[in-house]
């Protein structure tokens, strides 16, 4: 004769082989991908899907010349200070350095730095965090002087504007609260610190 309890405790030993099996199986590949796996499989994600698209943008910024990220085109204002660009017709000497060059410069020259620091894995919750700011500044740009569309959020237009852009930033903002794991020019720096 089977009681009910029998029949619950049978319920729950085949509940409590369950977790267990569950806790063996995914404990086990989290303590061996914990520390590297995340913070590698990021920063590759971010080399394949980010880093050609602000390399050359980037590029399309340069002025004439090997220093010409000190002397920024005409389309570089256009980007990044479509107003400023538009208040002086497009003509770069009547510019003022301060700020205008300078804050064209500096853009430019994290343009370049910021995505090759987070692949390298080097400085890079300063890079990444960096990025992050960079994404905001863009997204903004591109919504109140490019009259790029914003798009919502909840919406089933998962192409929109503010999804991408909401992708990129959690995608860093994982890199900032992991950083770039054991497999990294700062894990590297770490262990030389630490020897």
């Amino acid at each position: 004769m089977i009681t009910a309890g029998t029949s619950a405790q049978r319920g729950s030993s085949f509940i409590e082989k369950i977790r267990r099996a569950h806790d063996f199986f995914f404990g086990g590949l989290e303590r061996r991908l914990d520390g590297w796996f995340i913070e590698l499989g990021a920063r590759l994600l971010f080399a394949s899907v980010l880093m050609l698209y602000y390399l050359n943008s980037a590029t399309t910024k340069l002025g004439e010349g090997l220093l010409g990220v000190f002397s920024p085109s005409a389309g570089a204002f256009a980007q990044i200070l479509p107003t400023v660009a538009d208040q002086y017709l497009y003509d770069t000497t009547a510019i003022p350095f301060l700020p205008w060059h300078l804050i064209v410069i500096l853009g430019t020259v994290a343009e370049f730095a910021l995505p090759v620091l987070i692949v390298l894995g080097l400085f890079t919750r300063i890079a990444a965090a960096g990025m992050i700011g960079f994404v905001l500044i863009q997204t903004y740009v591109d919504v109140a002087f490019h009259a790029a569309a914003g798009g919502a959020w909840f919406n089933v237009q998962a192409s929109e504007l503010l999804d991408q852009r909401a992708l990129w930033i959690f995608l860093l903002l994982l890199l900032v609260v992991k950083g770039a794991g054991s497999v990294s020019f700062d894990a590297l720096l770490h262990r030389r610190g630490n020897a």
